[in-house]
């Protein structure tokens, strides 16, 4: 059993090293503590995730990661683990805030899949977790469509592996060592965006997951504002991108006056061929009464 230490100066130092090291890692900073290296994320865009991955999920059912990712929506992955202290409820927490500000809902318009690295963890661990966060959220509906997996090393070894996910377990301690980061998934389960960090902006959560989804999933409208937009890998996250705004405006411009100057065309056609067809009808005829006259 690993110890409930929430607030031992230790597990709370190590929990910042943890997230220190990503952003050393993103930023190029100098090496970390030796007990923190090899924490990191390596990105593996545009790779597919092994679908035949098998877990359990918080139901206590034997299931294959493949049966979660069925090529409709696009999905969220998060590797944490239940019994974290802090760095993990702190990422469940923000996600969650993040989603309540959202339009969108898991379960219809994306999917979330929660997976413990920790293989002493149980699918009870992970049903009472889910309960928790589905409370916190307020959307009913999203149960459907927010999943909790447990599993074992291997096959949670495999899927780390898949998504660039490097972490360690300090035995003294008795916690994870890893790096604060969600996945988004396309439909066809191709890695397609990473989120580094404890918060959850969700303007980019929303352009992550349209840009992942494939033209699947959003409106029109919500195309329209994802080609205004441009991921920038310094920044990682999503940028305005002026010329793109200045080519949509040009063509909406252009298509506004190509408008105006065909409704002008038909609407002179329209007047001309009425001046011709009353033409060749000739002069009218005065009335029988008023040529008696």
């Amino acid at each position: 059993m690993k110890r409930q230490a929430t607030h031992h100066p230790a597990l709370r130092l190590l929990t910042a090293l943890a997230l220190f090291t990503s952003l050393a890692t993103l930023h190029g900073a100098e090496p970390v503590p030796p007990e923190m290296r090899g924490v990191d994320i390596v990105e593996h865009l545009g790779e597919k995730i092994p679908l035949d991955v098998r877990l359990t999920n918080e139901h206590g059912e034997s299931v294959e990661l493949g049966q979660y990712i069925t090529g409709d929506k696009p999905v969220m992955l998060m590797l944490v683990y239940y019994s974290c202290p802090t760095l993990c409820n702190t990422m469940l927490n923000e996600l969650t805030h993040g989603l309540k500000a959202m339009q969108w809902t898991a379960g219809e318009n994306f999917e979330i899949l929660t997976v413990s690295i920790d293989p002493t963890e149980t699918a009870e661990l992970a049903a009472a977790k889910k309960a928790n966060y589905l409370r916190e959220y307020g959307r009913p509906e999203a149960a459907r469509g927010w999943h909790w997996f447990v599993g074992d090393k291997a096959n949670i070894d495999r899927l780390a592996e898949a998504v660039g996910f490097k972490y360690k377990y300090d035995p003294v301690q008795r916690i994870y060592a890893h790096p604060p980061a969600t996945y988004v998934i396309s439909p066809a389960g191709v890695i397609s965006r990473y989120l580094y960090g404890i918060s959850y902006d969700p303007k980019t959560m929303k352009l992550a997951l349209l840009e992942a989804g494939e033209g699947k999933i959003g409106s029109t409208l919500d195309r329209l504002i994802l080609f205004c937009y441009h991921y920038d890998p310094s920044t990682r996250g999503y940028t305005l991108m002026a010329l793109r705004i200045m080519r949509l405006g040009g063509g909406l411009t252009a298509v506004a006056l190509f408008g105006m100057i065909g409704t002008y065309l038909w609407l002179e056609r329209r007047r001309r061929r009425r001046m011709d067809e009353a033409s060749a009808a000739g002069p009218l005829e005065e009335p029988a009464a008023a040529a008696g006259k």
